[in-house]
């Protein structure tokens, strides 16, 4: 299947299917892309995808160089932006080269911030081999990295030329990244379509083994919702907001808990339920619903809530504060009307945050324990612990 993100000039494909790797040198080909490139990549996907990359754009008269970074969330740093510098030059790669994102979602945000600022900008194509990359991170043109204050405070607006989904490189993903990735999948039915959210709850099993005729046409309807959304806001301006949902809270999670030790849809698919527990109080979004959404998050294996205590979040505080969504001050989230349709930057009051991180979850006890069982309990327990 193929997809198309309208914007132009910068419009561009996403092609969804099978044994798609094998075809990124003619897809490079097809559009006079320059001869030297770069495959960005970390440790583990370089094991696995890289040496078949290389070997496809070598195939169509390309001249790459793979370069390794290390896996995980702490690759988003200005010092492995510089490294990657360093390897570019050292290939001299020039105007005309290209980039490679070969990875997950830092792989992603990481190569496209390389390519959006080396030599000034230039072309770069994203291979995502997650779930969560594929939906989400590799479609729209955000990129950047993380400092120490906040996730991608520092970043860029930055379209690829063409994304490639091959579900193969999914065939290999550790369980709990699948589940990270049915976190931003999920909540594509909450911010836009019902219907998807309805059909969620009937086929997550089916997700979770996963079965590759159900993950097709969800990955695919998940880009399509997001190239929408993107095509009419390319740059975050109004409508493009809503793919914040779960944000606030998520982003500042993961950086009170140390970048890579809560996974991106760990983190978010908290947020999300919290995100809903204020739509009640705020816009009088109905409780039931709620447990609703907690519900297919537990379906999921993900936990739907942390237990912080006054220090720690005071800590979460201070993070959200630093987030981008914050304007003139306030800490903005995107509420929930009804599942299938939210509205963005709605001021919310850190009193009311505080009280509802106090308070007790929407689960009950024993399903809140089942959820946390489905996950990794030493990750899940970090934030107690680190911040």
């Amino acid at each position: 299947m193929v997809i198309k993100v309208p914007l132009g000039v910068r419009s561009y494909t996403i092609s969804i299917g099978n044994n798609l790797l094998a075809r990124l040198g003619p897809e490079c080909k097809r559009l006079y892309l320059g001869q030297r490139c770069a495959v960005i990549t970390d440790r583990n996907v370089a094991s696995r995808y890289g040496d078949e990359a290389i070997r496809s754009l070598k195939a169509s008269g390309f001249e790459p160089v793979l370069i390794t970074v290390p896996a995980g969330e702490t690759a988003k740093s200005l010092k492995v932006v510089t490294t990657c510098y360093d390897r570019l030059a050292e290939h001299r790669l020039e105007r005309k080269s290209f980039l490679i994102a070969l990875g997950g979602g830092v792989i992603g945000d990481l190569a496209g911030f390389v390519a959006a600022t080396y030599l000034r900008g230039i072309d770069f194509v994203q291979i995502p081999t997650t779930l969560l990359a594929q939906v989400d991170s590799s479609v729209g043109g955000k990129v950047g990295v993380n400092i120490k204050a906040g996730k991608n405070l520092v970043g860029a607006f930055w379209q690829p030329r063409f994304v490639l989904c091959d579900l193969d490189t999914l065939e290999t993903l550790p369980a709990r990244e699948l589940r990270a990735g049915l976190a931003e999948i999920i909540k594509y039915g909450i911010i836009h379509d019902v219907e998807l959210f309805k059909r969620l709850e009937q086929v997550m099993p089916k997700l979770l083994q996963p079965d590759p005729d159900t993950l097709s046409s969800v990955v695919a309807r998940c880009c399509q919702i997001k190239a929408g959304v993107v095509g009419q806001d390319e740059t975050e301006s109004g409508l493009r907001a809503i793919l914040n949902f779960g944000h606030t809270l998520g982003h500042a999670l993961e950086a009170v808990s140390g970048y890579g030790r809560l996974l991106h849809g760990e983190a978010i698919a908290i947020g999300q339920v919290f995100a809903a527990r204020l739509s009640t109080e705020l816009l009088g979004f109905p409780h039931r619903d709620v447990e609703r959404i907690a519900r297919l998050f537990e379906k999921a294996g993900l936990r739907t809530h942390i237990r912080l205590n006054p220090a720690q979040r005071e800590k979460l505080f201070e993070a959200m504060r630093h987030d981008k969504k914050v304007s003139e001050g306030a800490v903005k989230f995107v509420l929930v009307n009804k599942i299938g349709q939210v509205s963005f930057g709605q001021a919310v009051p850190l009193e009311l945050v505080d009280k509802l991180l106090a308070g007790p979850p929407v689960l009950s006890a024993s399903a809140e324990h089942a959820a946390g069982a489905n996950a990794v309990h030493s990750t899940l327990r970090t934030p107690h612990s680190a911040l």
